[in-house]
């Protein structure tokens, strides 16, 4: 059938069919780029992916890629009748469907569905990604690539010689036709990211190719492969509202214990209050527990700590929480408690899933942030943007607000990074980053102490922040 012929959905489906049945009875090429092309997308899924979810490849050929995922449930679907049969003799674990990815309708949702170099091979991008929103929850992940059209004649090439499979006519997406067919599909962007830079199986080349010169400028316009992150645009529930916590690291606080309980506002259906005293050499201790018998009516709690950091603080607090949602306000108050009402609505919303404080946007009070911290600030919010692959301009700031449930994914995960963090605030931001989690920066206006002195030591923190830039690099960026 002649390809330029075809005006037909069915027909354009006969076609291909007939031949992805013909490449898996012939055996897909294996050879120079297209093996180590296949190894990296895997190595690529799995960081992107954690083990153990449920998830859904669309175009799964001969299910390779799924099973590297090590999924707790895994699902694929093909047209390629003799790809499926490949796919259930190689992997028998795993649950093979062979069915039209525009009409593909499974009786399940997923946390993650893939489409690696599907778009570019099917009658019409957009149905398809309507009919994968269909297998969504709010908190799922459609990751996605799609080859560089720049590398076509190489791909011809290879294919003539026997290096590569041979394609068929391929739809022309740019980077930017894929994010607007992700929004006209009903989905968000969280993450674009550009891969492989030397598809060539080179002992020591291919990991510094692959791993670090395509990430750098003006490598990163020659990638192979551009990949995508996206999760369901947010819609406004309308059941019951959640229940909130507040954590609250206290140490040498005393003066402002009265003033959190007067100025917290009530948040979704219940607001309580998690007081993590940390070793104080003032009467911290004492004035929380005068606060809690002062105010019956505020749900309230208070746990000594007996490690040592905010970051061990903030878990305790996590781990005696009860709410929904999870928030960290700083004992000082430098981020106003009645601001806590616009970090719940951005995260009820939907417009995040981490929010995250930004004390670098508004005008400061005078004595509210030293000059050097400033500067310090904002140029690792630069790197740290870049490294995280979203923007996130106030990194330490103490007021962060997260899900339970994606805390929870975090904590799951957090082997991956290991006990790098003394601050906690890096612990949550890469591990949300890690996980896909849309990440949104709220801009406060920063105040002055109204009691006690900081607890931040320049130099030394500063030391710890060039640490937690590398950790990002070679665990987030450089992998």
């Amino acid at each position: 059938m002649n390809t330029q012929r075809i005006s037909t959905r069915s027909e354009y489906n006969i076609v291909r069919q007939a031949h992805w049945d013909e490449i898996a009875r012939a055996r897909p090429a294996r050879t120079f780029f297209s093996s180590e092309y296949h190894r990296r997308l895997r190595e690529i899924y799995r960081l992107i992916i954690s083990p153990n979810q449920r998830v859904l490849e669309i175009g799964c050929g001969s299910g390779d890629l799924l099973a590297a995922l090590e999924p707790s449930v895994g699902v694929g679907v093909d047209f390629s009748g003799e790809m499926i049969a490949q796919a259930r003799q190689r992997h028998p674990l795993l649950t093979f469907v062979q069915a039209d990815a525009h009409e593909c309708a499974l009786d399940q949702t997923f946390d993650a569905i893939i489409l690696s170099d599907l778009v570019n091979d099917v009658w019409d991008v957009q149905d398809v990604l309507e009919r994968v929103r269909e297998h969504c929850t709010p908190d799922t992940r459609v990751i996605l690539n799609i080859y560089s059209r720049v590398y076509q004649p190489a791909l011809s090439a290879g294919s003539a010689l026997g290096m590569a499979n041979p394609l068929l006519p391929q739809n022309w997406l740019t980077p930017e036709d894929v994010q607007n067919l992700l929004h006209l599909a009903g989905f968000e962007v969280v993450r674009h990211q550009r891969e492989i830079l030397l598809p060539l199986p080179i002992p020591g080349l291919r990991g510094l190719f692959n791993k670090i010169l395509v990430k750098l400028w003006p490598f990163n316009s020659l990638a192979w492969s551009n990949v995508f992150v996206a999760r369901p645009e947010p819609v406004r529930g309308t059941g019951e509202k959640p229940t909130v916590s507040v954590i609250i690291p206290a140490r040498n606080e005393s003066g402002n214990i009265e003033a959190a309980f007067q100025r917290l506002p009530e948040l979704g259906s219940r607001t309580e209050m998690i007081f993590i005293e940390g070793h104080s050499r003032d009467d911290t201790l004492a004035a929380i527990e005068r606060a809690i018998q002062a105010h019956p009516e505020r749900p309230a709690a208070l746990f000594r700590q007996t490690g040592v950091g905010k970051a061990d603080a903030v878990r305790l607090g996590f781990e005696k929480a009860s709410g929904d949602i999870l928030m960290i306000l700083d004992a000082d108050l430098t981020v106003r408690p009645e601001d806590l009402t616009r970090f719940y609505e951005a995260l009820v919303s939907g417009k995040g899933e981490f929010i995250n404080g930004v004390r670098l946007v508004y005008p400061m009070q005078e004595q509210a942030m030293r000059f050097l911290n400033l500067i310090g600030n904002k140029a690792f919010s630069m790197a740290f943007s870049w490294l995280l692959g979203q923007s996130i301009k106030d990194t330490l700031c103490g007021t962060k607000v997260l899900w339970r449930r994606d805390y929870e994914r975090i904590v799951a995960n957090r082997s991956y990074f290991g006990d790098f963090d003394p601050f906690g605030d890096y612990d949550l931001i890469f591990g949300a980053a890690k996980q896909n989690r849309k990440i949104v920066d709220l801009p406060i206006r920063y105040q002055d102490r109204t009691y006690g002195t900081t607890n931040i030591h320049r130099w030394r923190h500063g030391v710890l922040l060039l640490r937690m830039v590398m950790v990002a690099a070679f665990r987030l960026k450089f992998v």
